[in-house]
């Protein structure tokens, strides 16, 4: 379904956030490839920050600079943030942590029934809009689709890539890789500390949403978090890593039968030596440890402050590569994808086109709370090669 196919309104895609580091980034993107017919906005809290950013584009297109909207609306202003809902077919957010400032878009776009996308990496935050407002844009035609950066696109899109070059109708088993190099932005810190700080919330909120979401009927889904171990596939360490990259794979494969009658996923860190192995883990549970003390998480934050991230020289210096080992029926598939900075090129390219997909593409008809690959799937995966991120079959028997 095309959501251009709905009721008018001024704008295809309204980036919120669109001053801070990766919102900028994203904004940039969009206004260079998006389609000259796509209708654009930049929406936050401070028009004069929106004002100096429309400028500094202006100086890559200045006649699509020029026709930028501006929206203005704080994110815990419910009117304002209807309002902005009510403007858009997709809204776009990068406004984290998401716990904090993420629900009230989430609720308009809900009722409103306009699309949405988000950055979050954030698992409780993704639990709880599912509990609160899944219902309501199931009802709206609404398509809520969390996680449209390198959490968790890449990693979803790549086991959907992988299980349909396997058999149908049969168990099947994937199994990714994580190798990445990047720094982080204020923003991101904000987020992962506030993650951290959170577990018993989280977990809280993952239980209940067990007891409420719906099991795929006569089939088996399961995402177990794996034990470390040597990978002969990809010739370097494996370590467990559970963030919310395998739950959004696990929701994919509830929601499509195509991931077939018994579908297993794993997920784990890369590590090239077995000292690396062995200390990865400490260093994790030191940082978690450090993260739960108050003054410690203030301090982080106060260094490194939202807004501010990793300049061009940086960035170019960041890579990834996810690879992903299929198995079933007979068919044994090896898949890859590579590209640059993580965290902010090639999510802000992610996240723009994930938004561009929603706002103009024929994709299935869907509604709630749905993951990437179940929203947008082929299509996303085609825009994406466009864009310079294609999926590849490494090898196959």
């Amino acid at each position: 379904m095309n959501r251009q196919d709905g009721p008018q309104r001024p704008y295809d895609v309204v980036l919120f956030g669109a001053t801070g580091f990766v919102g900028g980034l994203t904004a940039e993107y969009l206004l260079e490839h998006a389609p000259e017919s796509c209708r654009l906005a930049l929406a936050g809290r401070d028009r004069k920050k929106l004002e100096r950013l429309r400028e500094r584009l202006a100086a890559v297109d200045p006649a699509r600079a020029a026709g930028l909207g501006i929206v203005t609306a704080d994110a815990s202003d419910p009117a304002a943030v209807r309002a902005l809902a009510e403007s858009a077919h997709v809204l776009a957010s990068t406004v984290g942590p998401y716990i904090r400032y993420g629900e009230e878009l989430v609720a308009a776009c809900a009722e409103a029934g306009t699309d949405y996308t988000d950055l979050t990496g954030e698992p409780e935050f993704v639990d709880l809009m599912f509990l609160r407002h899944g219902a309501r844009a199931r009802e709206t035609g609404a398509r809520i689709v969390h996680a449209c950066g390198f959490d968790s696109l890449p990693h979803d899109l790549g086991a959907y890539f992988t299980v349909r070059r396997l058999p149908e109708g049969v168990p099947l088993t994937v199994d990714g890789f994580v190798q990445a190099m990047g720094l982080v932005s204020g923003g991101t810190l904000a987020s992962s500390l506030t993650i951290i700080a959170r577990r018993n919330q989280a977990a809280a909120a993952a239980r209940e949403r067990r007891r409420h979401e719906p099991r795929p009927a006569g089939r088996r889904v399961a995402a177990p978090l794996g034990a470390p171990r040597f990978s002969k596939e990809t010739g370097t360490w494996a370590l467990p890593l559970p963030t919310l990259d395998p739950v959004v794979v696990r929701r994919s494969a509830e929601a499509l039968e195509r991931y077939g009658p018994d579908f297993r996923y794993r997920h784990y860190a890369s590590v090239k030596t077995l000292p690396m192995a062995l200390a990865g883990p400490v260093a994790v549970g030191a940082a978690a440890a450090l993260a739960q003390v108050p003054p410690v998480r203030s301090w982080l934050t106060a260094r490194y402050e939202p807004g501010r991230g990793p300049d061009a020289r940086w960035r170019e210096r960041g890579w990834f590569r996810l690879r992903f080992v299929g198995e079933g029926g007979g068919r044994r598939v090896f898949t890859e994808l590579t590209g640059g900075d993580p965290g902010y090129g090639e999510t802000a390219k992610m996240f723009a086109e994930a938004s561009l997909c929603l706002a103009l593409d024929d994709l299935p008809v869907t509604a709630g709370q749905v993951t990437p690959a179940v929203a947008m799937g082929d299509a996303l995966l085609q825009r994406l090669a466009a864009a310079g991120l294609a999926y590849r079959v490494r090898h196959a028997r």
